[in-house]
């Protein structure tokens, strides 16, 4: 079966290339049986913290955590700093480095394993702070019924709502990058207050767009980390019209494909998996968060 043509539950059941826990297998295997959402969750925090966000200076010996890319690369070095099960209580900043996208990452990795449909959405989270919507990568998992959102990196009691079942709230909850360009392109939303963080250069609608295309990415399975570019990504160049046109379609097909239209679904997949620009083949760019030089980074055979 091509892989367009693939049950997108299927897809999301079956482990990638970058949620594969490889030798690391047995680390998850001190986790419930049945896929338990909120030890996963709480298990993942357990791992990692946030590079940034948790205003812990990332010794630079360790910089390379933040592009670890592979649930066994992550694993491997969390064993190799805590040979304890990974539930056992880790010192925070003994933890791996990375950040939302590793955290929901784990998670995905960790149900997968329990034969649950799992799979990484990439967006923009508007309860992280007033008046700003932040970049961000949630969990979503099929319970049966639906697609349900997590965000693993919040403990449960920052918050007024379910982390590990996020209320569909528009632009105020955790949008995926879909939905937010089409409130841009409809002027319903101000792209600059999209991005990293409040003036930050990393926002706007080239930022947006190139989100998009990332979050494609994600729900079919190539979790790439979140400064990796490749294909149509405008790395904040200006979005020509034409291109802005192209990007629409495709936002329409996965705001549908959300809503729950099957004959969106296969479109927006077909798609994906056909299209180069949308896709990143064997080789992304991979850019650095601390202002280091780009990098070419060979993806076949380069999983751990």
């Amino acid at each position: 079966m091509i892989p367009s043509m693939e049950d997108e539950r299927d897809r999301a059941r079956r482990h990638s290339r970058y949620s594969d826990p490889g030798a690391w297998r047995h680390r998850w295997g001190v986790l419930p049986a049945e896929a338990d959402i909120r030890a996963i969750t709480a298990c993942a925090r357990n791992l990692v913290y946030h590079y940034r966000a948790d205003g812990i200076e990332v010794p630079v010996a360790r910089r390379g955590d933040i592009d670890a890319r592979w649930v066994s690369r992550i694993l491997a070095l969390d064993a190799q700093r805590h040979p304890e099960a990974v539930d056992v209580p880790r010192e925070r900043a003994s933890r791996v480095a990375g950040c939302c996208r590793d955290y929901a990452l784990l998670t995905v990795s960790a149900l997968r394993e329990r034969g649950v449909p799992a799979r990484t959405r990439v967006g923009f989270a508007g309860y992280l702070g007033e008046g700003f919507h932040y970049d961000h990568v949630v969990a979503e998992f099929h319970d049966g019924a639906g697609w349900v959102r997590a965000d693993a990196q919040l403990e449960p009691e920052w918050f007024g709502f379910d982390s590990c079942a996020l209320p569909r709230a528009g632009l105020d909850g955790f949008a995926a990058a879909a939905e937010v360009w089409l409130a841009v392109r409809a002027g319903d939303a101000d792209p600059r207050t999209f991005g990293v963080f409040p003036g930050s250069p990393f926002a706007g609608s080239a930022f947006v767009f190139d989100y998009v295309i990332r979050d494609l990415a994600h729900r079919h399975g190539d979790e790439l980390l979140l400064w990796d570019l490749w294909g149509a990504m405008r790395d904040d160049a200006e979005v020509p019209e034409a291109e802005a046109r192209w990007l629409d379609e495709l936002a329409r097909l996965a705001c549908d494909a959300d809503a729950g239209d099957r004959g969106a679904r296969a479109r927006l997949a077909q798609r994906y998996f056909e299209d180069a620009r949308l896709h990143p083949g064997e080789r992304v760019v991979q850019a650095s968060p601390y202002g280091g030089p780009d990098v070419v980074v060979e993806l076949a055979g380069a999983v751990p």
